[in-house]
């Protein structure tokens, strides 16, 4: 039998469009700050599945999917250890609210979230949101083989 491998935790993070602007989160658990809302996946959910329910246990609200922006995975996005991202863009129905691991909750504009001081990568993940919305184009990026 293979040895089990030793891989990065899942995670899924969203950027959920609401009333004019995007909601964040204030962590109530480490690493503390603001953050886009999410999670780790559950053994048995569909990463979209997970998204949908991280949403409304950290915020209250019903989210539909409507694009996949991206997948973050470099090794230093989070302090507790190497945690690969999942990042949807979401819209919301209901009101927010912080609940769960989430301290308080904010929604802000794009500017106002760009201006705050926010976890993990979540700063990068909504610059490439803000291309995405300026241009419809997904931030795919080219990838590189190492140098030899």
């Amino acid at each position: 039998m293979m040895p089990k491998p030793i891989t990065p935790l899942l995670a899924v993070d969203l950027v959920i469009e609401i009333q004019g602007g995007l909601v964040l989160i204030e962590r109530k658990n480490p690493p503390h700050g603001w953050a886009l809302p999410g999670g780790f996946v559950d053994v048995g959910e569909t990463l979209e599945q997970a998204a949908v329910r991280e949403a409304r246990e950290e915020t209250a609200l019903q989210v539909t999917l409507k694009v996949l922006l991206g997948c973050y995975s470099d090794p230093s996005r989070d302090p507790r250890g190497h945690t690969v991202s999942v990042v949807y863009i979401a819209m919301a129905r209901g009101k927010p609210e912080a609940r769960d691991d989430a301290a308080s909750l904010a929604v802000l504009s794009l500017q106002e979230a760009l201006n705050t001081q926010l976890a993990f990568d979540h700063a990068r993940i909504l610059r490439d949101y803000q291309t995405y919305k300026a241009t419809r184009k997904l931030p795919g990026r080219i990838l590189t083989p190492d140098k030899e």
